[in-house]
């Protein structure tokens, strides 16, 4: 099994446009015409700031796409791949792994995140599974592969841990 899951685009793209399209519109109410030319009146600073909004917002965009982030399963490992770097992680070298949501962002679907800790690292790795195309196979190959690992251990809230006598 070896598939591969590009990293979502489609909000840097729509929030390129939507700033662009708002200048544009922006631009054009606070824009003159002169003798049939259309000049832009530079000295309103929301022209400014309209202007910055929309280059970070392609800067991102492109930045984003030179990154070329994908994330590669194969059978015995997962692959996070980008422009300059492939971080391998063998599925032998996880400790634990959860498959389930985050409580502090609201999105829809059951499953927005996998996460996993391995047995060299102190920190976890996180896959936000709706940042990725083809999210309901994603999920599916990530409960093949959690079957094959340990699961992840529970925190039980609002129940003070008592030590024993």
């Amino acid at each position: 099994m070896h598939k591969v899951y590009k990293y979502k685009l489609d909000f840097y793209y729509q929030q390129s446009l939507s700033y662009l399209l708002v200048f544009l519109i922006y631009a054009g109410i606070r824009g003159s015409y002169f003798e049939d030319r259309f000049t832009l009146v530079f000295s309103d600073p929301i022209v400014y700031i309209m202007i910055l909004f929309v280059a970070l917002s392609l800067a991102t965009l492109i930045l984003n796409l030179v990154r070329n982030r994908k994330l590669i399963i194969e059978d015995d490992r997962i692959i996070f791949h980008s422009r300059h770097r492939d971080r391998e992680i063998k599925l032998s070298d996880i400790e634990w792994m959860h498959i389930g949501r985050e409580m502090l962002v609201q999105t829809a679907g059951r499953f927005q995140l996998v996460v996993f800790k391995m047995k060299a690292r102190r920190r976890l790795f996180r896959i936000r599974v709706g940042r990725y195309e083809r999210d309901r196979e994603l999920v599916a190959d990530m409960e093949r592969i959690a079957e094959r690992v340990p699961k992840g251990k529970r925190r039980q809230f609002g129940m003070k841990r008592r030590k024993p006598v």
